[in-house]
């Protein structure tokens, strides 16, 4: 069953606010095989110039997973687009940096919708979400982009 281009595309969720905690940036870090203490040491953090232990590049990705919208969300049948997980593919991810992210950060995160589109005569959908991460004092972190396949077939 196609996804309604016209009911999804252009949501936006509601702004989700997550705490970025130094041991789940550790975790991920160690989990994505990460190598420089930076990561995982607060003083060698500290020794090179950051003010607490960064993210690491792609710890966005996960932390948009802890805290999933509701509206918009791609599995949510009620408020989101009710996919099948059973259908879906991690199609594409990309990032766009503007500040550093850090331990002890509170991020805002929300989520649009910004296209849907069909390939292969309808037999993938293709979903593009872009969530926009912003600190407390309310300064662009970061943007991501997120492209899911559903399989219709």
């Amino acid at each position: 069953m196609a996804i309604d281009r016209d009911k999804h595309v252009g949501v936006v969720s509601e702004p989700r606010i997550v705490d970025v905690e130094k041991g789940f940036l550790k975790f991920f870090a160690k989990a994505t095989g990460e190598t420089d203490p930076v990561y995982f040491d607060e003083d060698a953090a500290k020794t090179a110039g950051h003010p607490a232990i960064p993210a690491p590049p792609t710890y966005l990705f996960s932390l948009a997973l802890s805290a999933p919208a509701k509206r918009g969300h791609i599995f949510d049948k009620e408020q989101g687009l009710g996919v099948d997980m059973a259908r879906v593919l991690h199609g594409e991810q990309s990032f766009t940096y503007h500040r550093p992210i850090y331990a002890g950060d509170t991020l805002t995160l929300t989520t649009t919708t910004s296209d849907i589109y069909t390939k292969k005569g309808g037999a993938l959908e293709f979903v593009v979400q872009d969530t926009h991460a912003v600190n407390a004092a309310g300064e662009p972190c970061a943007e991501m982009r997120t492209v899911t396949v559903v399989r219709n077939g």
